[in-house]
């Protein structure tokens, strides 16, 4: 999870580390910013999210310098001289501090703040509301708080339909069995103890 906003912040995650790059301490970037030109300037810093176990935990990273290499945007930050430091960071997400009052007109780009707390729609009708954001690696989860318990609803174009912050709303097309049980000739079937002795 993001660490804690700073008195009158918020945090927005702006990129994971994909993979060490040559020899000099490049990473390559998988971005989540439509505005990398604005977000990563050279001596911009970044929060990191990373395992406790990481010795990058509770540190930040400065960027040097952003090229891109094959429409591939590839990342030096300062006091990571080579790969094999390099290779440390790897799965790393970055985020940046930004003022709440700072509006951004990039696509898909969200506080946490700004998500909890909608009202979840599908086909038109309220079925719950955004309680929890977690950020992972691979995707985000949102935490869906409806009648029957909660819902981890994978935050991809595919289920999250859009999102409308002035609206208080967010729009999701779940896959059959996401916010409803399965019925039973749809779930595994469950061997006991005698029928496979049989």
């Amino acid at each position: 999870m993001a660490a804690p906003a700073l008195p009158g912040k918020d945090q927005l995650r702006v990129a994971r580390l994909l993979k060490a790059h040559g020899l000099k301490g490049a990473i390559k970037l998988e971005l989540y910013t439509d505005d990398p030109a604005r977000r990563f300037t050279p001596g911009a810093t970044f929060a990191l999210q990373v395992p406790t176990s990481s010795e990058w935990h509770g540190k930040k990273l400065e960027l040097v310098e952003l090229k891109w290499y094959n429409l591939q945007p590839v990342a030096f930050f300062k006091d990571v001289p080579d790969r094999t430091v390099a290779e440390t960071l790897v799965k790393a997400i970055l985020w940046i501090d930004q003022d709440l009052a700072e509006k951004t007109d990039e696509e898909d780009a969200w506080f946490d703040h700004q998500l909890v707390g909608l009202r979840v729609l599908r086909d038109g009708a309220e079925v719950g509301t955004v309680t929890q954001i977690d950020h992972f690696p691979a995707q985000d989860l949102l935490t869906v708080a409806t009648a029957s318990g909660d819902v981890l609803v994978p935050f991809v174009k595919a289920i999250v339909t859009s999102v409308d912050v002035a609206a208080g709303t967010l729009t999701v097309d779940p896959p059959f069995g996401l916010f409803e049980p399965l019925p039973d000739d749809e779930r595994p079937e469950t061997v006991t103890p005698e029928a496979a002795a049989e």
